[in-house]
């Protein structure tokens, strides 16, 4: 359940019955909120909360963390642009504290599978926990305490995303693990790595069109007499590099269009 307060705080938390919500504004039983209709605005202490489900991206935001998660900005980008599908094959290494993991399985839907690699046993148990919360007992999630820099285990993949330091290690294994035509995706939050990433997919050649780019979030506030960005924005978080598994080969480069400083210089040989 998510309380919204009279300030637009948020408050996330598992309703139970015989249980309290206690918040420095009052507390609040669950079984008040039970059986109430969505969107209901309920009285605790004399303050009034709005009273909704959470959305995944709520979620999300709020669940306990082992790692520095991938914020629902990215995530939205990551499903479109990596084309997930409902019935997908996606293979995710770097599992974490679980967020891109809920995120595919929503994605994907019950005919499809997620296949979760992750190196550090001791993050597996506190992911499980994140996903379970909201989607109970997924059955198309698939886990191994696997280094995708070792190798895959599946084959015929959709998509692969790989949210690990060095992703460049897995491209050998990625390559024999997705389907031709398949979507590789990665995200990194340094330019330096994405440089790196993006040297060894020209070197490689059955990775084509690849592509970088970032996501960055500026909310707006409005009022009667103003309409004015806010002063804190969701600024970058991390880069998203794209390519697909093709036929070897590499495709021309469209020719980038020259910089206005660039067409001076140009213009002054």
């Amino acid at each position: 359940m998510l309380l919204v307060d009279r300030k637009g705080r948020r408050y996330l938390f598992a309703l139970r019955p015989g249980h309290t919500f206690h918040t420095h504004l009052g507390a609040l039983p669950h079984d008040a909120l039970i059986g109430q209709p969505l969107g209901s605005r309920i009285t605790a202490g004399g303050h009034r909360f709005l009273a909704l489900p959470p959305t995944l991206a709520d979620y999300i935001q709020d669940i306990p963390r082992v790692t520095q998660i991938i914020y629902p900005k990215d995530l939205g980008a990551i499903l479109m642009y990596g084309d997930i599908f409902p019935g997908a094959r996606v293979l995710e290494a770097g599992m974490g504290s679980g967020a891109l993991t809920l995120a595919l399985l929503r994605a994907v839907g019950p005919t499809g599978t997620v296949y979760a690699y992750e190196v550090r046993q001791e993050y597996i148990p506190r992911a499980l926990q994140n996903i379970q919360a909201f989607y109970a007992e997924p059955t198309n999630l698939v886990v191994r305490e696997a280094d995708v820099y070792q190798g895959i285990q599946e084959r015929n993949l959709d998509r692969v995303i790989l949210d690990v330091p060095e992703p460049w290690q897995a491209l050998p294994h990625v390559a024999r693990a997705l389907v031709q035509g398949g979507i590789l995706l990665c995200w990194l939050p340094t330019v330096l790595q994405v440089h790196r990433l993006a040297m060894a997919l020209d070197a490689h050649p059955e990775f084509d069109l690849v592509e970088t780019f970032e996501v960055l979030q500026r909310p707006w506030h409005f009022g009667p007499t103003s309409a004015r960005p806010v002063h804190r924005m969701v600024a970058h978080t991390g880069f998203i590099t794209l390519a697909r598994r093709c036929a070897p080969g590499k495709s021309p480069r469209p020719e980038q269009p020259l910089t206005e400083w660039e067409e001076d210089e140009d213009a002054s040989r």
